[in-house]
């Protein structure tokens, strides 16, 4: 009676494996159309697309073996730390699964339920734009040094209105390291032709700065500056535009603006290539409630470096910055940020009277090509008096394989030099004033 029973529990176990085969119809298609695919399609910064079965099948392997190392998807911020919008993590029961796909043939299943490609945004990682302005193209030598440009993206519109998103797109990823950028609005009286000058010139942080701005057209006729909204389009690979619920953050327009991009970072390049990049607008029907302010820690922050950041060779080196609000504030992006030698990062903030340690990010495994924004889930309140306090460890040894110098040497941020070869140790914090209630602000769009 024993082995019957035996015999029927193993029949029964078989039968049930055999329903219950992993294959790309039923279990791999949604994980990858939701984690992959964004990125991994025609003109995105995966450099191989991963939208059909044959395209996932082919690159099987590689992809298991990234997302088992937790290289892919890339979302470096640790989800045990703090959770934020729109992680981009596989749980481990996903990558097993993948596993199980992947060991076992990479079956297809039912042919005739293949999903439909998810129809993607063309030119875009948040959806189809309201305005696309593009940005002068840009040719680069094969010279092997990094480029900062100071560029002008003029633009019109018929009537003065809002913006609640901005997107810069890259055209060439393999050059286009990051880019910060301001709004300019013009006078609509006190500029008569928003397209003039030479819209590229070198960026140098020097008494030039106001030369610069004349060639490339950014002051007025009459000579004096238009208003400028600072840090409003940001790049750097893997970020993706933050967008905010209706009321929270985004931007008036006047009829006569440009963006300012006050450092275009090209990196070096091994032959000649052109970058042809755009900037992405998304209109919003009512005026901002609450702009954005921000602060960043740091290198050219509002807080001092300790020690020095002076990275010796052959070792692997800590250093922190702190620094006390003066007043309240509700926390609503983050973004950290190193360059090749950094190891790992981690941000916390120290209540004034004395609770408990409010967690803020925490990245243990530092990756120099993906560098995100991070936006909380709700309003983060932190009250006046509260010290920030960010830890940044740097391994300037020859194990680490993104240094730049083979044997290593003293490397430093040299007053704020933004070549990827130096360093920056940097945390910019976009925030709100505070307001009674903001807790319960959910920053989920």
């Amino acid at each position: 009676m024993k082995t019957y029973i035996g015999a029927l529990c193993l029949v029964l176990i078989l039968f049930s494996c055999k329903e219950k085969q992993v294959t790309f119809v039923d279990d791999i298609a949604p994980m990858v159309y939701r984690s992959c695919s964004p990125c991994h399609r025609p003109n995105q910064i995966g450099h191989f697309n991963l939208l059909t079965y044959e395209d996932v099948k082919l690159s099987s392997a590689q992809s298991l073996f990234t997302m088992q190392q937790r290289i892919m998807p890339p979302w470096p911020a640790d989800p045990k730390y703090r959770h934020f919008v729109g992680e981009n993590i596989l749980t481990q029961n996903e990558i097993n699964l993948f596993e199980t796909w992947v060991k076992t043939g990479c079956a297809l299943g039912d042919s005739s339920r293949i999903p439909a490609i998810p129809k993607f945004p063309e030119g875009s990682l948040l959806g189809v734009p309201d305005l696309r302005i593009p940005i002068k193209p840009i040719q680069l030598k094969d010279d092997y040094e990094d480029q900062f440009l100071l560029i002008k993206v003029p633009f019109e519109i018929p009537q003065d209105t809002f913006m609640r998103a901005v997107e810069f797109v890259p055209g060439n990823t393999e050059v286009v390291h990051h880019v910060n950028g301001d709004m300019v609005k013009f006078d609509f009286t006190k500029k008569k032709n928003v397209f003039d000058g030479d819209l590229v010139s070198p960026m140098k942080l020097d008494s030039t700065i106001k030369m610069a701005y004349q060639k490339i057209g950014i002051l007025q006729d009459d000579g004096s500056y238009p208003t400028l909204s600072k840090s409003v389009v940001n790049y750097l690979p893997g970020v993706i535009a933050q967008q905010y619920p209706d009321g929270i953050g985004g931007w008036k327009l006047n009829r006569k603006n440009a963006f300012l991009l006050a450092d275009l970072h090209y990196g070096p390049s091994a032959k000649n290539v052109w970058d042809s990049s755009y900037i992405n607008i998304f209109f919003a029907k009512n005026p901002p409630a609450r702009p954005f302010q921000e602060f960043q820690m740091g290198t050219l922050g509002v807080s001092p470096i300790i020690p020095d950041l002076i990275i010796p060779p052959g070792k692997i080196s800590t250093y922190t910055t702190r620094y006390k609000l003066p007043r309240a504030i509700s926390l609503v992006t983050i973004n950290p940020h190193m360059h090749l030698l950094g190891k790992s990062f981690k941000a916390y903030a120290l209540p004034p009277d004395g609770g408990d340690t409010i967690p803020l990010i925490h990245i243990p495994k530092w990756n120099f090509n993906w560098q995100n924004f991070y936006t909380f889930e709700k309003l983060l309140p932190l009250k006046a008096g509260t010290i920030i306090v960010v830890e940044g460890v740097f391994d300037n040894t020859a194990n680490n394989p993104f240094n730049p110098y083979h044997p290593p040497r003293e490397i430093r941020d040299n007053m704020g030099s933004m070549k990827t070869t130096d360093e920056m140790f940097q945390f910019i914090v976009t925030y709100l004033p505070y307001q009674q209630g903001d807790e319960n602000v959910s920053l989920r769009r």
